[in-house]
């Protein structure tokens, strides 16, 4: 497909050519537009799907006010889309109990582990369906729940002196047994709302001092002022609260209870004088085969994969959830015996299927432990080829969840806890594209977008990035992918060295000529040593200084700076007479030597001609008129700087030649490139520089 992109950012026109199923790699130099040409694809697709209008912020600062708006056009197949960026990076959230938010989500939890945790669950469901949506049962475990905190935690002593039932019974029930002296206060205190009597009688105790009068009804109440503060001093708010709550517990339970066990209730919580010693243990027993009895219901409850997969014998391990009431005294009512005998029903008709039951949580256990090895290895075998002393380890949690945790080899227990404050921002990139893989491999978008996944890692990282990605049988391999790059290393690798090892790319170079955006099919043949670039540009370029240019590089990559290089490197500075440089010194050029050094070019240049040479870098015209005839801005570069030299030349900005002495140095090209004569790799910012200081000085002073 060919997408065109019209009015985004620096991109005036460009059409970006996408091949499907393969990865599509768009090499550029920095400011051609490459997050641009990402974020037109991917704003272009969220709108259409999603009725935004996200990609007029891509609009350029020269068309605002205008009626003009961005456009892409061409992806109109493309409905999903998955892009790595900078944006992802930041959004990354690292975790302090694992090493990436939602792991278990991303690297375990797919189509085949639903499938297979909803074929236990199919099994199970009769168990469950009589929890789920049973009212009755949800009301019995919460019950049960709040009975226990009444009850308290157990103490060596009994009874925990903090519980509801210590603070609401200790001393007795002073609400159904009210002291005397205050019986005239029984309708408040026995009331629903004896909780917010107390705290009003004892909140309007304050105004008793400022009058004998009733602060309500002006009646004289000098005479039963002692008996108004009587009841604040017996009574508090929170005691009677505690008591309310024990005893509606108490009571919504009361029919799951033993008889005995009622009548026995009954007794304490009506107590006048407090509970005894024998009351306690009582209350013991009781709490210790409530919390036995509602562990079991929620045991059942919750019964599936995550409760049985540990087990062998899974038969043995069904008969555990049955419940004996007759272990359970004081639950033994006939409605409990009731609801025991249908769970116990419903146990034994699953323990008939458990050997169905036990091979499928056998089989589902291997897909999981298959899937952990699997992305253990995947992640681990990246980390230890990028160099990294790190590694990870998806490691299971008391819920059952998997979590990726980031070990160390110089740690003791080898688990690293906050990742997010240890790793490096390189480090955090490389675990952030990890996830990004595995995350866009599970919702499998139409289009992948890389936008220069890996400028920020050394040569090493970069290959064991790539080849993590892309390798045959790597998760991206066969898939729409489009990486945006400067880095070339990814075409030499998968293009020309291993192509054993890698699908072969859809590769391009991606040009930005003053907002128009063009793209170069780069093949196989295209990449070449810098060596095999010189000499054919010697035998082809069009013009002496390039052919010199090219010669001199060849003896630079060669180590050779005998009186050839130094005749070469004379005629390209405009030196005359030619001198010799070495080790600081420099002395001018012998007869001999130029005759020497003559015949050692024309070996590679047959017609060269030494004082054609010259009088060619001495004329500034000749220079300007091959500069302006001139499409290569490689080319360009070779002339600029022969004019830069010129003598009474006004000196040119440091960054234009700073990277001018960087495309002259042999130490700053990768050992494999692209012909700079073909593709426009100088960046034309670069070539705007040189264009004006060129008109500036063919100008009539």
């Amino acid at each position: 497909m060919y997408i065109r992109i019209k009015n985004c950012n620096n991109i005036d026109l460009g059409i970006v050519s996408l091949d499907k199923d393969v990865l599509n790699i768009k090499y550029a130099i920095n400011g051609t537009g490459k997050s641009t040409i990402s974020k037109a694809i991917s704003k272009s697709v969220s709108d259409r799907v999603n009725g935004t209008n996200e990609i007029k912020d891509l609009l350029p600062f020269k068309l605002l006010g205008t009626d003009i708006m961005p456009e892409v056009s061409g992806c109109e197949d493309i409905c999903s889309i998955k892009v790595f960026n900078e944006d992802y990076i930041n959004d990354f959230t690292y975790q302090p109990d694992e090493l990436l938010k939602g792991s278990f989500d991303i690297l375990i939890r797919d189509d085949n582990f639903d499938n297979g945790v909803s074929e236990i669950e199919t099994l199970v469901s009769k168990i469950k369906s009589y929890f789920l949506g049973n009212h009755e049962i949800e009301s019995l475990i919460n019950d049960l729940d709040e009975l226990s905190k009444c009850l308290g935690k157990p103490t060596k002593t009994g009874l925990h002196k903090s519980s509801a039932i210590s603070k609401s019974l200790g001393s007795g029930n002073i609400v159904e047994n009210i002291p005397a002296g205050l019986e005239s206060y029984k309708d408040f205190i026995q009331s629903d709302s004896n909780v917010k009597w107390v705290k009003w009688q004892i909140e309007g105790q304050g105004f008793l001092e400022t009058s004998d009068n009733c602060p309500y009804c002006i009646h004289d109440v000098s005479d039963r002022k002692e008996d108004i503060k009587k009841v604040s001093q017996t009574y508090d708010s929170g005691t009677i609260q505690s008591l309310n709550k024990l005893l509606t517990v108490f009571d919504s339970l009361n029919v799951y209870f033993s008889p005995s066990t009622q009548t026995t209730i009954a007794e304490i919580t009506g107590c006048i004088d407090g509970y005894t010693d024998d009351h306690v243990d009582f209350i013991i027993e009781v709490r210790d085969q409530v919390d036995r009895f509602n562990e079991k219901l929620k045991r059942l409850r919750e019964i599936g994969f995550a409760t049985l997969k540990d087990d062998v014998e899974i038969v043995e391990k069904l008969r555990e959830y049955k419940v004996n009431i007759s272990l359970y005294t004081h639950l033994n009512s006939e409605l409990t015996r009731d609801k025991v005998a249908v769970i116990n029903d419903e146990i034994d008709t699953l323990i008939e299927s458990g050997g169905i039951l036990k091979g499928k949580i056998q089989k589902h256990k291997r897909y999981i432990e298959n899937l952990v090895a699997k992305h253990n290895d995947a992640i681990n075998n990246f980390l230890r080829n990028a160099g990294y002393k790190y590694s990870v380890s998806l490691m299971e949690d008391a819920n059952g969840v998997h979590k990726l945790k980031l070990l160390h080899s110089d740690l003791i227990d080898k688990e690293v806890s906050r990742a997010q404050n240890v790793l490096s921002y390189g480090e955090k990139n490389a675990f952030a594209l990890v996830l990004f893989m595995f995350d866009a491999v599970k919702s499998s978008p139409d289009l992948v977008i890389l936008d220069d996944p890996i400028s920020s890692f050394d040569k090493n990282k970069k290959y064991a990035i790539i080849e993590m990605l892309f390798k045959h049988g790597r998760p991206f391999s066969g898939k729409t992918v489009l990486l945006l790059s400067h880095d070339f290393e990814p075409i030499v690798d998968m293009l020309y060295h291993h192509t054993d090892r890698f699908v072969k790319p859809s590769t391009a170079f991606l040009r930005n000529d003053n907002g128009e955006l063009m793209e170069e099919r780069i093949e196989k043949s295209d990449v070449r040593t810098f060596y095999e670039i010189n000499n054919d540009n010697i035998g082809s370029a069009r013009c002496l200084i390039s052919k010199l240019v090219y010669l001199r590089r060849n003896y630079e990559i060669l180590n050779s700076k005998g009186c050839g290089y130094q005749l070469v490197s004379s005629i390209l500075h405009r030196n005359y007479p030619p001198t010799i440089k070495n080790e600081g010194t420099e002395r001018e050029m012998i007869q001999e030597e130029i005759e020497e050094a003559v015949a050692e070019v024309r070996k590679v240049i047959s017609d060269f001609d030494y004082q054609e040479a010259m009088d060619l870098v001495s004329s500034d015209d000749d220079i300007i008129s091959l500069y302006v005839s001139s499409d290569s801005g490689y080319e360009k570069l070779h002339l600029y700087r022969v004019l830069s030299e010129r003598e009474g030349a006004v000196a040119t900005a440091t960054v234009v030649m700073k990277f001018i002495n960087q495309a002259f140095h042999i130490e700053n090209d990768y050992i494999y490139q692209l012909n700079p004569e073909k593709y426009q790799t100088v960046p034309q910012y670069i070539i705007d520089e040189c264009n004006a200081y060129v008109q500036s000085i063919s100008l009539p002073s």
